[in-house]
This record gives C-alpha cells, sequence and structure tokens, in this order.
C-alpha cells in the first residue's frame, strides 16, 4: 500500500502470447481503467496500447517489461513521473513517404494533447528487425542492428529526453497469422517488440516502448473482430506509446516492490518473473480464467501456492480485491 493509503496493484498481460484479453489492441483496457478506479496500477504496456488510441489514465503507470521485471526482483524503485520529454527513435529503414505520417502523427500527438517531445534521431544503419511464430504459437524474432537504436537513443537522452519511442520498420505480418484480423491466435510482431524494448531499457534505464512501421499505411475498410480494430483504423500505432511514455513513471523512486498489494495475470501464463517474486514475496497472485494463452503453466501443475486465486473473470477478480 502507498504512503497515501491507496492501494498498489500490477495489471500484466505478457506479450506474443495469444491472450483471449489483451493479445490483440489494447482490448485489456476496459478491465485495467476498472481496476485503476480502485488502486495505483502498473502495466505493461501491451495492456493500454491500442494503434491511434491508447486506454492509459492518470492512475496508472506504465511500466515496460524489462524495467517490470526488474522492479519485481527489487532491483529498481519507480518514480511517478508527468510530462516527461520524449525522443523518438525512427529505424533508417523507414521509407520517406512513411517517415512523413509519421511525423504528422507526433505533431498531432503534440498539438492535441500537449506531449513534450524533445525531436527525432534516424539510426544510422538499418534496424534489420525480424519476426516468426515459433511452433506453439508464441511470436519472437531478432533484431540485426539493435545497437543502432541504442546510439540513436543515446543522443536524445543527451538532449534532454526522459523518455524514448522507438518505430522500426517491419514487413507486413498479416501473412504470419491471417486470423489475428479475427481476434483468433497471437499478435505475430508483439514477441520482437519486447525484444527491442527490453533491449533499451536494460542499457539505458529509462521507459521506452516501440512501435512498428509498416509500408502500406492504408486504411482498411473490411469489417475485423472488434479486438483487432483500433490497428486497423490507423495508419501507425505512434500515439497510443507517446500517451503512455508522457507519464510513465522514472527509474529510481518511492515506489517499490514492498508495497505491492497485488498482481493480476491470465490464468495460464504464470511462468513469469513478476509472478515467482510476488509468490516468493508473499504477494497475492490472481489468475483470471477467462484469459487464456497459448502457455499451459497454471498455479496446479508450477506452484501449488495458497498466494494464487483463481478468479472466473476479471469482474469476480476485480471484487476479490475490492472486498481485501
Amino acid at each position: 500500500m502507498l504512503k497515501t493509503g491507496e492501494k498498489l496493484g500490477a495489471f500484466i498481460v505478457p506479450t506474443g502470447i495469444g491472450a483471449s484479453v489483451g493479445g490483440y489492441a489494447g482490448d485489456a483496457s476496459v478491465w485495467a481503467r476498472r481496476f485503476a478506479e480502485h488502486a495505483k496500477l502498473i502495466v505493461n504496456p501491451n495492456v493500454v496500447n491500442a494503434g491511434g488510441f491508447s486506454g492509459i489514465t492518470g492512475n496508472m503507470l506504465y511500466v515496460e517489461g524489462y524495467s517490470l521485471d526488474s522492479f519485481f526482483k527489487g532491483e529498481i524503485s519507480l518514480k511517478q513521473s508527468y510530462g516527461n520529454k520524449i525522443g523518438i527513435v525512427f529505424d533508417k529503414a523507414v521509407p520517406q513517404d512513411v517517415l512523413n505520417v509519421h511525423i504528422n502523427t507526433m505533431n498531432a500527438v503534440k498539438t492535441v494533447y500537449g506531449v513534450d517531445i524533445t525531436g527525432y534521431e534516424i539510426t544510422s544503419e538499418d534496424a534489420g528487425v525480424e519476426f516468426f511464430m515459433s511452433d506453439v504459437g508464441m511470436s519472437s524474432g531478432r533484431v540485426k542492428n539493435i545497437e543502432t537504436l541504442k546510439a540513436a537513443a543515446l543522443k536524445l537522452l543527451n538532449q534532454g529526453a526522459d523518455a524514448i519511442a522507438i518505430v522500426c520498420m517491419f514487413d507486413d505480418p498479416q501473412d504470419d497469422n491471417p486470423d489475428y484480423a479475427n481476434g483468433i491466435g497471437t499478435d505475430p510482431v508483439g514477441g520482437v517488440e519486447a525484444i527491442i524494448s527490453h533491449y533499451i531499457s536494460k542499457e539505458l534505464k529509462v521507459p521506452c516502448a516501440h512501435s512498428p512501421a509498416f509500408a502500406d499505411y492504408s486504411i482498411s475498410s473490411e469489417i475485423v473482430n472488434p479486438k483487432s480494430a483500433s490497428e486497423y483504423i490507423t495508419p501507425t500505432f505512434l500515439p497510443c506509446i507517446l500517451l503512455g511514455l508522457s507519464n510513465a513513471p522514472l527509474i529510481g523512486g518511492d515506489i517499490d516492490v514492498s508495497l505491492l498489494d497485488f498482481l493480476v495475470m491470465p490464468y495460464n501464463s504464470l511462468g513469469s518473473t513478476p509472478v515467482f517474486e510476488a509468490v516468493k514475496r508473499n504477494i497475492p497472485v490472481f489468475a483470471v480464467k477467462e484469459n487464456t494463452t497459448v502457455l499451459n503453466v497454471t498455479n496446479e501443475n508450477l506452484f501449488k501456492s495458497s498466494k494464487i486465486t483463481a478468479a472466473e473473470t476479471y469482474e469476480e477478480c476485480l471484487q476479490l480485491i475490492i472486498q481485501s
């Protein structure tokens, strides 16, 4: 619990594992916003990122996955921050017309929301992003020249940026999961996006998030599943990460894992650092059965811990937390 007497919770939906809630485009936001009405809520970007939209609220702490793991391990603490100065790294591979669309998007977010963007840097080399799906349906990938992203980010930090947004060029992902538009399976680019943001967070110890760029920035007129819809009505996914990073907590502050009151996870994706650390530290974990993934890591087959409570739905989970 925070010094203010407010509960502190974490609401996590891991990236790239086909979560039925939160595995698409901001489709976990509605529940995160409900939980954030009753607690200061740590969320990973995957929970609230929604292309041209964002589910972020002022009572959420937007924390990238590597920093999130470090927080749960007690290696870092967080400092609430508002109005962060954001620097944007653009992959050299992004064509000029696509870059122009992103620059217009950046300026629109600055104008409408007052987000403080210090400027942008273009990498000296193509980042070389590749992504693929594993045999079990998880998304992953590699970045051939990941160091070029760090070099550009360092220039922005030296210019006064507090947080780093990254935009890398991606091939069209639809062939990797043609059913994604129908709300089925795994986001094919989520895994490699996590690799990019984890690397920058680990190396530079600043808030970070990634947005992919695609050569085709036309808006589809096809009717898609509502869970995927926000990605199909925008030419760029940059707005959501800029809105999240604007008020993302900085590293080093008075919010540490000892203050955490609860952790909420999908039911069968419990094999992660936050869960292991929460169980070790006697922090209550809620595993929500309505959110399934391609994994099969449950309390029953891993922990058998009394600190992990199964809830049928997010509504039931929320009521349990309110009553605790």
